[in-house]
């Protein structure tokens, strides 16, 4: 029966690890409005949470050293009248700590945004009876001033710094320099923003719209540079930019309510790449979470326990695995690479909330030993270094910002930084790594055939001759187990002579078996050790030359059995020859007997007959 094929993914057993309840962050009032939003959002050093707040609207950030259980009263921070739909944390920062993870924007239903820094030491854990909240360092008002409009999303620009996207229910996307807290550009829809996702050099912005429109944006040309039809359902769809590929996935619903994910050419978006692929038909929304180091996507579906994970390769995705829990989460939110325990081969980790109560670290994990640094694992990522100013980009600058090393964050040092078109190179063959078969296979010399002795005497029976022929096949049978007598064997010592031809068995999980001269253990107890001299021989030597050898000798072998089966069969004829010649000579006997039964010379002869013949018979 055919094997059944397996893609090759180093990425096909990553598995979904929880975090015990005393390890996760709990005490938390997490909101519980409407609106679709992610909930949390998370950095290397802190985690903000939708805050249910009465009289205003807040939100909290938690350090992500103080696990357990949050004080009664905490510091929030609170400065809207009304409440905190989504937040964003400013990753690129050009003039502070290379390791500054303190910015944050939020976006609330009073339609307006605030930027706020967290304080130097900010802690949960404080003396003061009521903790003083921290207000906001900004504040950004342009969304319809004489009608104000719910911010339902805010997004920082990967690639330029200070640069700021705020989508609102007056069905417009602004964008701000937070420098200068002036709205520069702005996009308008048709409808309510439910999503949007920067690509990878932050000069093209996708968007989904309650009107079910994909939209592309030349952001600084503020039109659309593609639109087109998206998921065809009526709840909310999502998208989000697929790192450094020109390519786009998407989670919406179809009419009849199934969940589904598509994937897109940004170029030429009218419809999706090989359709759109169903998933189930739970009613949640689906989030979809990139991660361009593993080329993986991350599906977590709102109302459900459930995180899928799929690897982009080939222009489809690849279902992986994925990671179940009995918790259903409202927010998602997944960390930023240059933030995972390296030491632990952790690709991701996300933050989920439980029970609007509670937020778990689930870890992602690839199962393999760490005892030194999987480049392969672990390709250069994005760092804080911005590739440009906010005024260099609205003056069309475009790039990709630079990448850091993570090895260096494995080894505990700085950061060093590499070009943002860093590949890493291919990996050296290791030192143990197994050789190819066909430059593994051994040199089987011929068996030396004895030449059957001169037969004198009476002729074998005919059972004799029976056991010489198995005797002979024997020697020539494809043996499975190898002998283990060369493992003890030194450098030196002078093999034996081989007694019969052995071929090394090639194992396709653990590769070919071949005994060192320092007489390491044989990976596989099936195959047949060879001593070092020989394997060194077989491994310098042409196939061609080997498989001829082996084939020359084999035909002498079945050359010999072939002439002493003939011999064999001429002497079996001699035999029958002869016992019908005795069979014959009795008959007559009996006959001339039954006319003379006195005739005691004749009974004799009869019976010595009769012996002979039982005798030739056995």
């Amino acid at each position: 029966m055919a094997g059944r094929f397996v893609r090759s993914s180093k990425y096909r057993h990553v598995f979904g690890r929880p975090t015990k309840k005393e390890q996760c962050y709990d005490n938390l009032r997490i909101s519980k409005n409407a609106w679709d939003t992610n909930l949390v959002k998370a950095n290397p050093k802190y985690l903000a949470v939708n805050w249910e707040a009465s009289g205003g609207g807040a939100f909290a950030v938690v350090p992500l050293e103080e696990v357990g259980k949050a004080p009664d009263v905490i510091p929030l921070f609170r400065g809207h009248t009304a409440a905190v739909l989504d937040t964003d944390w400013q990753f690129l920062i050009r003039s502070r700590s290379p390791f500054n993870d303190s910015l944050i924007a939020s976006g609330s239903d009073d339609g307006k945004v605030f930027i706020w820094q967290v304080p130097d030491n900010f802690s949960l854990h404080t003396e003061a009876e009521e903790p003083p909240d921290v207000s906001p360092v900004a504040k950004f008002i342009g969304h319809s001033r004489h009608s104000p409009r719910k911010v339902g999303h805010v997004l920082f620009n990967p690639s330029a710094e200070n640069v700021l996207a705020s989508a609102s229910g007056d069905y417009t996307i602004k964008l701000w320099d937070v420098e200068t807290g002036a709205s520069k550009l702005q996009l308008k829809h048709n409808d309510v923003v439910q999503s949007l996702s920067w690509n990878a050099s932050g000069s093209l912005l996708v968007t989904t719209s309650r009107d079910k429109k994909l939209r592309i944006w030349d952001v600084r040309q503020e039109r659309a540079a593609q639109e087109t039809q998206g998921h065809p359902g009526a709840k909310n769809s999502r998208a989000v930019w697929m790192g450094e590929h020109d390519r786009i996935a998407t989670t919406g619903f179809s009419r009849m309510s199934d969940r589904q994910l598509g994937l897109w050419d940004s170029r030429a978006p009218r419809e999706p790449i090989n359709g759109f692929q169903m998933l189930d038909s739970i009613s949640g929304v689906c989030m979809p979470f990139w991660d361009d180091g593993t080329q993986c996507l991350y599906l977590a579906g709102k109302g459900d326990g459930n995180i899928r994970y799929y690897e982009y390769q080939n222009d489809k995705f690849e279902y992986l695995s994925e990671y179940k829990s009995g918790d259903p989460q409202r927010g998602v939110a997944f960390m930023p690479k240059r933030g995972v325990n390296l030491h632990d081969n952790e690709v991701m980790r996300c933050f989920k909330t439980v029970s609007d109560s509670y937020v778990e670290p689930v870890s992602f994990i690839v199962p393999r030993r760490a005892e030194v640094f999987q480049e392969d694992v672990y390709p250069p990522t994005v760092g804080l270094k911005p590739a440009m100013s906010s005024a260099e980009w609205l003056n069309g600058k475009e790039g990709l910002p630079p990448k850091i090393s993570l090895e260096n964050v494995y080894d505990g040092s700085e950061p060093t930084e590499v070009p943002s078109t860093y590949k890493p190179p291919s990996a050296a063959p290791k030192e143990n790594a197994p050789v190819k078969a066909e430059q593994s296979k051994p040199i089987v010399s011929p068996e030396p055939v004895a030449t059957p002795a001169v037969q004198r005497g009476p002729p074998p029976s005919v059972k004799d001759n029976e056991k010489s022929i198995a005797s002979m096949a024997s020697k020539f049978a494809d043996e499975e187990d190898g002998d283990s007598d060369d493992e003890t064997s030194s450098f030196e010592e002078v093999p034996k002579p081989i007694e019969r031809p052995a071929t090394t068995r090639l194992d396709k999980t653990s590769g070919p078996t071949i005994t060192k001269a320092t007489r390491e253990p044989v990976q596989d107890s099936r195959a047949v050790p060879i001593p070092a001299p020989v394997a060194q021989t077989a491994i310098e030597s042409k196939p061609t030359t080997t498989a001829a050898g082996a084939a020359e000798g084999l035909r002498g072998a079945l050359s010999d059995i072939k002439s002493m089966i003939e011999q064999q069969n001429r002497s079996i004829a001699a035999l029958t020859g002869e016992v019908k010649s005795l069979s014959t000579e009795v008959t007559n006997l009996k006959a001339r007997q039954s006319n003379q039964r006195s005739d005691g010379e004749k009974d004799e002869r009869i019976r010595e007959l009769e012996l002979e013949i039982e005798e030739l018979r056995s």
